[in-house]
């Protein structure tokens, strides 16, 4: 994860219609998936163009294939919390749609519920679950405190694995 200090230009809107024709090729070659899970969502990683670049970079090396967010993140946002087999569509920095991912995984838990495995699936850094624990407690302590909120070890964490099923030469296996 960039370094705490560094600085924060924001991620730039999605490009809605480039996302709409990704998720509709998705779709015309995977619609039982599509079907299983019709409803998908437009993000980024991070919380600055960088770190969404950054961390999209991983995904697409194969180093990444699992996040981490506070269930708060997602209340705030007005949207509930992901169910295997739903579907998000990946951007980079400027918006631009650049993967459709799925959701192979999901826990609930703490922050001290994390472990070795799940810290060397989110592909960052040196792998370890330190190093895991440092940076995840700066983010969250950082996008916390920017939506008037404060962080806190106890509170709940989606813990996320995916798989890139979209664009073709970028998935790990079919949808």
């Amino acid at each position: 994860m960039t370094a705490p200090d560094a600085p924060r230009t924001p991620a730039s809107a999605p490009d809605r219609e480039a996302a709409a024709e990704m998720w509709a090729a998705y779709a015309a070659a995977y619609p039982e998936a599509v079907a299983a899970c019709p409803d998908h969502t437009v993000e980024h990683f991070g919380d600055s163009a960088r770190l969404a670049d950054e961390l999209l970079g991983l995904v697409l090396s194969g180093r990444k294939r699992a996040t981490a967010e506070l269930v708060a993140d997602f209340l705030a946002r007005g949207e509930g919390l992901p169910r295997i087999g739903s579907h998000w569509i990946a951007c980079d920095g400027g918006g631009v749609p650049r993967a459709v991912l799925r959701t192979t995984e999901l826990r609930v838990g703490p922050f001290t519920s994390a472990d070795a495995a799940f810290a060397a699936d989110e592909g960052e850094d040196d792998l370890s679950l330190a190093s895991w624990q440092r940076e995840h407690r700066r983010y969250w302590t950082r996008v916390s405190a920017a939506r008037g909120a404060t962080w806190s070890e106890d509170q709940d964490i989606v813990f996320e694995r995916f798989t890139v099923v979209w664009p073709p030469h970028e998935a790990t296996r079919p949808g």
